[in-house]
């Protein structure tokens, strides 16, 4: 299974509650729960929701495990203070006008103590897609924003997390969407080359040479960048007050 974040980085247990903000098809819902925790994918697409429920409930019912999604945003999402021991946002702060009241609302729902993981698309990478073509941020629902590490960080410290960790991942995937950006994203299907390489990485996935490759390589030339972050405990954040 392709995951951005490192759930065992994440630190996610049995029995636990997670969040899955900007879940898509839910391919950290599943991951979550194949660990033993109950999880909520929560996404604005309709479509991504129905592909992500389709498979994510009768495997919850199977493990006997909350495995639920809900159409929601990351602005208002519907649930109290605390309510998640976990919380996973993957590749959606490129996307929000407002990343830092996301990050407010991201770690309200985060019981202190808990740990959230972001996640965005890394610098270097989206200037290469820039410089290949403009349709990667012109496109309907495209990025926003090319995000600098240290800007999610700060957005994340103004919400009260403290940043502990610092990840990278889906090198293979660069030039992937190198790829895609020089054909045209409107047009990049049409392309053989693009159409092998995607059956290239979707055999990367179950290959243990190329994970250990990929691993190798994220420190190169990384699509991927995850901030790891904790919400404090109350005693210690009233102590630092």
């Amino acid at each position: 299974m392709l995951l951005t974040v490192d759930l065992e980085r994440l630190r996610v247990r049995a029995g636990e509650t997670v969040l899955d903000a900007g879940c898509g098809e839910g391919r950290h819902c599943f991951g979550v729960l194949e660990r033993g925790a109950r999880v909520v994918g929560l996404d604005l697409d309709r479509a991504a929701l129905a592909a992500a429920a389709s498979g994510l409930r009768p495997r919850a019912r199977e493990l006997g495990r909350l495995g639920a999604v809900l159409r929601g945003d990351a602005f208002r999402l519907p649930f109290r203070d605390g309510t998640f021991d976990k919380v996973i946002c993957s590749e959606v702060m490129e996307h929000v006008h407002d990343y830092r009241a996301a990050a407010r609302e991201l770690a309200r729902v985060t019981r202190p103590g808990g740990m959230l993981a972001v996640t965005i698309p890394t610098a270097t990478s989206e200037h290469l897609y820039l410089r290949a073509g403009d349709d990667y941020f012109e496109s309907p629902g495209g990025h926003i924003r090319i995000f600098r590490p240290r800007q999610l960080a700060r957005a994340l410290a103004g919400a009260g997390l403290a940043t502990v960790g610092v990840g990278f991942a889906h090198a293979l995937h660069t030039p992937y969407w190198m790829l895609r950006s020089l054909v045209g994203l409107p047009r990049a299907d049409e392309s053989r080359l693009v159409r092998a390489y995607r059956r290239f990485l979707i055999r990367a996935v179950v290959s243990p040479f190329t994970v250990r490759l990929e691993r190798a390589l994220n420190y190169c030339f990384p699509k991927s960048l995850i901030l790891y972050a904790a919400k404090p405990l109350r005693r210690a954040a009233e102590a630092a007050g």
